[in-house]
């Protein structure tokens, strides 16, 4: 079966953002009000096939550990979803 792998990757809240930050004071020039914090991450989508979601996932979780995400850094959410055929 087809599933589509939503993947979001973020740094740790414990390491500096300095494009978040950069992209904070931005707005805040730009009149922006009440943004507290601007965190910048990644979007990565997977379509792959697998015999379940949980297969799928697994799948999943370990390209992110091995080359998507660095783990050191950078924390990933999975959401896995069945890939509509097109």
């Amino acid at each position: 079966m087809l599933y589509h792998a939503a993947i979001e990757i973020t740094l740790r809240s414990s390491i500096l953002d300095p494009q978040g930050k950069a992209t904070s004071h931005a707005l805040d020039q730009l009149g922006f009000e009440g943004i507290e914090d601007v965190r910048i991450g990644k979007f990565v989508e997977l379509r792959l096939e697998a015999d379940s979601a949980e297969a799928a996932e697994a799948l999943t979780r370990s390209a992110c550990q091995k080359l998507l995400a660095n783990e050191v850094m950078e924390d990933f959410a999975i959401r896995i979803t069945e890939a509509a055929v097109v």
